[in-house]
């Protein structure tokens, strides 16, 4: 019983858990979506808009495709899959505020996309997200503070996780 449970193993791979029909990706440049002629109102109070964000978001789309390796970012005529992308949303909003005053202390950052993965060969709809999130938390003082010029670079990075991951995992 031993050898057999030795030879078979618990069934963990290394390998992608993506069909072997798909090899490669075109990644379109994210559209800017982002509404900032929006009446302001109570829940959308931290809603705000960086200039350029929507390329930052496919650079790092495209790096950590080409970190994971499971597929590889091609041109649009010899892909497999088409990736597409659109900014809807970006927020900063505050999570804690200092003991003594009403400055903020830790804030939020989301970086909301919405995003649809077309087979090409196939021409179908492979899945779709709205609202696709990459996230994170930042100090604005203290031994853990950052920027937040890096907080968004973090988010950014974890959408582009995100995505990767939502690929390159079982459908």
């Amino acid at each position: 019983m031993l050898l057999i449970t030795a030879i078979t193993g618990c069934g963990y791979t290394t390998r992608s858990m993506i069909s072997d029909k798909y090899r490669t990706i075109y990644i379109a440049p994210f559209a800017n979506r982002i509404d900032i002629t929006q009446e302001g109102y109570a829940a959308n109070k931290y809603r705000i808009y960086r200039p350029g964000m929507e390329t930052d978001i496919t650079k790092a789309v495209i790096n950590k495709y080409l970190f994971d390796g499971s597929l590889k970012p091609v041109k649009e005529e010899s892909a497999d899959l088409f990736l597409k992308g659109e900014l809807v949303e970006f927020r900063k909003d505050p999570l804690r505020y200092s003991e003594n005053s009403d400055e903020v202390s830790e804030y939020r950052v989301n970086v909301m996309v919405n995003i649809t993965l077309l087979d090409k060969k196939e021409n179908k709809m492979v899945w779709e997200e709205n609202n696709f999130t990459g996230d994170t938390t930042y100090f604005t003082a203290g031994s853990l503070a950052k920027t937040e010029d890096a907080a968004i670079n973090d988010a950014i990075k974890d959408l582009a996780r995100r995505i990767v991951e939502r690929t390159v995992e079982q459908w």
